[in-house]
């Protein structure tokens, strides 16, 4: 009877020595709970700051896998209990931005005489463009010790948009005139960045343009793993299988141009087709497939995720 006592008490004990503590010093739960949030964020800073930090190579990558919600994607989440999480994927993005610059006044027929300069007129180039995109989702989640595995399904939608609007300081005319001109000095942009590619007379200039509204749909399975380094802090790294479908309608670009028996100044249109997509695909290639992720080619990143 000693003797099982003593092989009870013993099985106990390498039991108790081998079992994760799942709790700090401080008492604190390791793990989430029920009614915890949490947040999910790029964790490469942090790698390269690490990696930049001990040796004087500033080039280090951080270590990187495919997920699809890596660009500019809020992930965050609320466990109905310590297994089980909604997740809610949102991106909202607004930009309006105007670039400026200043080019000779054709209306000026004298020059300026040295040291005075040429008088300039300015032209403007305003860019838009509205990203909006939101999923929900459900996590499923296995694994008693730090390391969590977990998995489930994403639904998404999502809508984008944008145009450009030119303003010029210097006016077409019909005629060739004194002070004025069929083909006035104007500024060439750069329509990505906004940046000027030069100045030169234009006998036909862009005035404005518009992209067809894109909308898309997808449902995407996933799977992951996390690490639990810290109480609620944890480094994981995610991958999905999705299906996703995408609209974009017709563009428009408008242009001034001269011409007729006139001539005269007149507005033209040009029609760009619109477009669709629909594919079946892992994280690696959904950014040819989902605009959710915007342009990019399914590059992903680790993550952190903060639970409290």
């Amino acid at each position: 009877m000693k003797k099982s006592v003593l092989v009870i008490a013993l099985a106990f004990g390498v039991t108790g020595a081998f079992a994760q503590d799942l709790t700090s010093k401080k008492g604190e739960p390791i793990l989430p709970e029920a009614e915890d949030w949490a947040i999910s964020l790029d964790a490469d800073p942090m790698f390269q700051f690490v990696g930049n930090a001990f040796n004087g190579n500033t080039s280090n990558s951080a270590p990187s896998v495919g997920w699809l919600n890596s660009n500019q994607t809020i992930i965050g989440k609320k466990f109905i209990d310590e297994k089980n999480a909604y997740r809610v994927l949102v991106r909202l993005g607004f930009t309006n931005q105007t670039y400026k610059n200043m080019v000779v006044d054709n209306s000026i027929v004298t020059p300026a005489v040295f040291p005075a300069q040429d008088a300039e007129v300015e032209d403007k180039f305003k860019m838009k463009n509205t990203s909006i995109a939101i999923g929900v989702g459900k996590e499923m989640r296995r694994g008693k010790t730090r390391l969590q595995g977990y998995y489930g399904a994403d639904a998404m939608i999502w809508i984008s948009s944008s145009g450009s609007k030119y303003e010029y300081g210097n006016t077409m005319s019909p005629l060739l005139a004194a002070g004025t001109t069929p083909t006035p000095t104007s500024t060439s942009w750069d329509p990505a960045t906004g940046a000027v590619l030069g100045e030169a007379p234009m006998g036909s200039r862009t005035l404005s343009t518009k992209s067809g509204m894109t909308l898309g749909i997808g449902v995407r399975g996933f799977i992951g793993a996390e690490y639990f380094i810290f109480p609620k802090i944890a480094i994981g790294a995610e991958y999905g299988w999705g299906i996703g479908y995408q609209m974009s309608g017709k563009g428009k670009t408008t242009y001034e141009t001269t011409g007729g028996a006139g001539p005269t100044v007149a507005e033209q249109e040009s029609i760009s087709s619109g477009s669709s997509k629909f594919g079946f695909d892992t994280d690696l290639n959904q950014g040819n497939i989902f605009g959710f992720k915007g342009s990019n080619s399914g590059t992903g990143s680790l993550k952190v995720t903060f639970h409290f």
